[in-house]
């Protein structure tokens, strides 16, 4: 072999040995990154832990992929596995990456800005974390950027501007954050985009026209923000598009008279919740692939277009809640109807709340079987109920609540097996109710109430095992209540209410195991009240009035330990009220008025909070003075008084007349007002005590129930505590804040008259036996203290820190609207609301943030930390402090390893008693958890403020409610 040749194949062996070389001193680069970044993160589970060693070759570890050229990482895919902590700055290191994905896992905090080195990222995904901050702007740098995804985490500030130099981005998703400032114009650079969704953020302005500018689109979702105007008519020329959401809005104007020409593609288009006006262009049905329609709970008018038979693959038509009207020929047929027939694939048609003004036509029955849910309530229909309802054989749901429809109804109705829900309410609807509906075995809801219906019940209703509401109040029903009707076991909601059924309630009544609601009033029964009612321990409500029930009100009430609301009047009762409604802690309302009874009515438990009307027109009842009765001849409290202290007469400050409840005369107190409307301390009215002291319940010379919290002064820290409370609430003015009536200060004596919150605080409703919140009722809780919050932190001329935020602090009124209390340890800050001051005094173990915990520096963000740990406990019944919760396992902790696992850990139980507890609810709770967590971080400077809190929370609830 030739020299000649020799020295080239020399130098290409050169070449590849210095090119290997270098290519494992560049993985060896990648290789430190991924291990600073695995020593950075918390790994519960142990994934990485277990992987990635460097015993095995970098390319070969979990989510990681390298390229077959330059043997360098391009693929960094950590998602699913429950890491947690901040993201580390470390990945920027890994200059060839392409993919990273770091989505549903636990991360929290800001974004490195090192991230901005990643020039070569396709993929993008920070997806279902806890990150918080702006939406970062060094996003603009990933010119080969395709797919952005942060949905579901707290970013917040504007779209910023540099996010529309990634020219090759296919899909952008933010839904689920706090973004906020309007969709600026440059939006249209964007040209290649096919997916934009921006749901469920702080949107607003208006949709800029520039958007039409994508002609890729095939998805526009900006439903649930602030966004105001008309749609654009440029989005109704984008030929490309399949879905358009809209809905949640607060958008305007016309829709155009074009818009289905340009809608070759589209399949959804959701507009419900905004404020259109104007007419349904008939040109919408020229988009021929349209499957859902929802144009619900707008202003449209003018008539319904009755070239919908156009849309042959139209699944779901929605336009209820408008001011449409329709077409009728001679003969009474709707012109829309016929066309829609057509729509062999349509499954629910939602016409309610319109005013159509017709009689509802036998042309209904031409629908084919995939019509499962049809609704035209509150449409102004008269006539009957045409027999040809009966062909709808796949029909689920049917609603013609509220019209003017006569006649009876139709025996046909028996052939819709599948039908699950009929309501035919509030009708002038005659004749028997028909024995043919007992063929409905799937029936689950039946209102007939508020017709003419006349007749017996029918007594094959208890066949119907999957009944779990029967509403027939209201009508003219006769005869008595079958024997047989006691078998429905599962049946949660009964009212026969205002009819004439006669008769006695049988002992089988106990067999109604879950029942909550039983209105069997205004009717014409007789006999005993049967003491197995005591057994329907599920019950909330129970109204027997105006009936001639007899004889002795059984005792075993005390076992219906649910009970809300309870009226017996208007009977013939006897005897004494019974010892036993004392422990229905629930009980809210009792009216036993109009009876027989007498003896003393008792004064213990809800017995406190009921008014005289409860009480009138009875045989010989007794009792407090308040109640308008006589008083009893022996007064067994006497002996149980608590001696209080002895002191003079001082007069009292009151605050401004402002704050005062609406009593018709109010006068200033005195020590002795106290220690009489207190009956002189009395255990009986002792309603709690805390760190500084004790809280009464009182009774003012008008009957006006307040609390009174007395202050033990042999506390040094209770005469601070009085003063701090003295200064914050005569200042503060808000409905979710509890307010002051008076104050009662001397050297020997100091105490707050407050407003009396009749059901007590959410400490009671949370731990005490048989209390119980249900989604809606907790949302609405945190809801209400987070505005209270908000209101101190940011709308108050002083900002004020609560820093005493716990379940005990949070009282309920009459109508269970949540009140703050408790501002003993308080600080007012300086005018700056983010201004901090050091403290003391100390909060309660569990709630305090860590700054507040170890060097006592308190600001408005140690409230949220409180509020975030607050939310946490509400739906998961879970104490801080709890035995459960050592070392390093916290509340929130708990939490976060649970979340992968979809939470079904640790949410209460009683939260989720379904076998599959729904989606919504599960959504729900899913990101009322996330929220929780981003008021947990444990730097103040990371944690939301509590306006993006409150605006968050109630976009959860909106959306509990629109899809639950």
């Amino acid at each position: 072999m030739s020299f000649s040749y020799l020295v080239p194949m020399l130098l290409l062996h050169c070449f590849m040995a210095g090119s290997a070389t270098a290519a494992v001193r560049n993985l060896t680069t990648d290789q430190s990154a991924l291990l600073a970044f695995k020593a950075h993160v918390s790994d519960p589970r142990g994934v990485l832990a277990d992987n990635w060693s460097i015993s095995y070759p970098v390319c070969s570890w979990i989510g990681i992929s390298c390229g077959a050229r330059r043997h360098r990482i391009t693929t960094f895919n950590l998602s699913h596995m429950s890491l947690g902590g901040t993201v580390p700055p470390h990945i920027g290191n890994l200059s060839f990456l392409m993919y990273l994905d770091i989505s549903e896992n636990n991360f929290h905090g800001y974004l490195p800005n090192e991230l901005g080195q990643l020039r070569r990222l396709k993929f993008l995904s920070f997806a279902y974390n806890y990150l918080t901050g702006s939406f970062p702007s060094w996003i603009g740098v990933f010119s080969r950027l395709q797919v952005l995804s942060l949905r579901n985490n707290s970013f917040t500030g504007p779209i910023p501007n540099s996010l529309f130099n990634l020219s090759s981005l296919v899909r952008l998703d933010s839904r689920f954050n706090s973004i906020s400032g309007n969709i600026p114009s440059k939006i249209g650079n964007l040209t290649k985009l096919v997916h934009l969704n921006f749901a469920d953020n702080n949107l607003r302005g208006e949709i800029p026209n520039e958007i039409g500018n994508l002609k890729n689109l095939a998805d526009l979702v900006l439903a649930l923000n602030n966004l105001i105007g008309p749609i654009p008519t440029t989005i109704f020329n984008i030929s490309t598009i399949i879905i358009i959401n809209l809905v949640g809005n607060q958008l305007s104007g016309h829709l155009p008279s074009t818009m289905g020409h340009s809608f070759p593609n589209i399949q959804f288009l959701l507009l419900w919740a905004n404020r259109l006006t104007g007419t349904i262009p008939n040109s919408i049905t020229n988009a021929s692939k349209l499957i859902g329609l929802d144009l619900n709970s707008n202003s449209l008018s003018g008539q319904i277009p009755n070239t919908f038979g156009n849309l042959r693959h139209l699944s779901t038509l929605n336009i209820r809640a408008n001011y449409l009207t329709t077409e009728t020929s001679s003969n009474g047929e709707w012109s829309f109807l016929s066309s829609l027939t057509n729509c062999n694939k349509l499954r629910a048609l939602s016409l309610g709340s319109n005013p159509l003004n017709s009689i509802l036509p036998p042309l209904i029955g031409n629908f084919s079987a995939s019509l499962q849910h049809f609704y035209a309530h509150e449409c102004k229909l008269k006539g009957s109920i045409p027999k040809e309802i009966g062909n709808l054989r796949g029909l689920i749901a049917l609603s013609l609540f509220t019209n003017d429809l006569n006649g009876t109804i139709p025996t046909t109705v028996g052939r819709l097996q599948q039908l699950q829900s009929l309501v035919l309410d509030t009708n002038n609807l005659q004749g028997y109710i028909p024995y043919n509906i007992c063929h409905l075995k799937r029936l689950s809801n039946l209102q007939l109430q508020r017709n003419n219906l006349n007749g017996p019940i029918p007594t094959c209703l208890s066949s119907l095992i999957s009944l779990r509401q029967l509403h027939l109040g209201s009508n003219q029903l006769t005869s008595s209540i079958p024997s047989s009707f006691w078998s429905l076991e599962y049946i949660l909601r009964i009212d026969l209410s205002s009819n004439s059924l006669s008769g006695s309630l049988p002992s089988d009544i106990q067999n109604l195991k879950v029942l909550i609601y039983l209105n069997l009033s205004r009717n014409q029964l007789s006999g005993n009240i049967p003491i197995t009612i005591g057994g329907l321990k599920d019950l909330i409500t129970l109204s027997l009035a105006r009936n001639r029930f007899q004889d002795n009100i059984p005792d075993s009430f005390g076992s219906s330990t649910s009970l809300e609301y309870l009226d017996l009047s208007n009977n013939n009762l006897s005897g004494e009220i019974p010892k036993s409604f004392e422990i229905l802690s629930h009980l809210k309302r009792l009216n036993v008025s109009h009876n027989r009874l007498e003896g003393k009515i008792p004064t213990n438990g809800p017995f406190r909070n009921f008014l005289a009307q409860s009480f009138l027109w009875n045989y010989a009842l007794c009792g407090p003075p308040r109640l308008q009765v006589p008083p009893c001849k022996e007064d067994d409290t006497k002996g149980s008084k608590k001696a209080a202290p002895i002191f003079l007469k001082y007069e009292c400050q009151n605050p401004p007349q402002e704050d005062l409840f609406a009593l018709a005369t109010w006068r200033r107190t005195s020590y002795l007002d106290i220690q009489q409307a207190t009956d002189g301390f009395n255990e009986c009215n002792l309603l709690g005590a805390g760190s500084f002291g004790s809280v009464y319940k009182g009774t003012l010379f008008d009957g006006t129930n307040v609390a009174i919290k007395v202050f033990n002064l042999q506390l040094e820290r209770a005469f601070r505590s009085f003063e701090s409370e003295c200064e914050v609430l005569r200042n503060v003015r808000h409905r979710n804040l509890i307010k002051i009536f008076s104050s009662c200060c001397n050297l020997d004596f100091k105490a707050l008259v407050l407003e009396f919150m009749p059901n007590g605080s959410l400490e009671k409703w949370l731990y005490s036996h048989n209390y119980f919140l249900d989604m809606l009722e907790r949302l609405n809780i945190m809801i209400d203290v987070g505005l209270a919050l908000e209101y101190l932190h940011h709308s108050h001329s002083t900002p004020v820190v609560h820093c005493n935020l716990k379940p005990n602090n949070i009282l309920l009124d009459k109508n269970m609207t949540a009140r703050v209390s408790d501002f003993g340890i308080s600080k007012l800050l300086g005018e700056d609301d983010d201004s901090v001051t050091q403290t003391m005094t100390m909060a309660t173990i569990g709630y305090m943030a860590p700054e507040y915990a170890s060097d006592g520096i308190i600001s408005p963000k140690c409230d949220v930390y409180s509020y975030g740990v607050l939310l946490m406990e509400t739906f998961t019944r879970k104490k801080p402090t709890d035995e459960m919760f050592t070392g390093e396992m916290s509340l929130k902790h708990w939490i976060k390893l649970s979340l992968p696992r979809g939470l079904t850990e640790v949410v209460d139980a009683s939260l989720v008693r379904e076998v599959q507890p729904s989606y919504a609810k599960m959504d729900c709770l899913l990101r009322i958890m996330h929220l929780a967590l981003g008021c947990c971080m444990d730097s103040p400077e990371q944690r939301m403020c509590m306006t993006d809190v409150v605006v968050k929370l109630q976009k959860i609830k909106q959306t509990f409610l629109v899809s639950g």
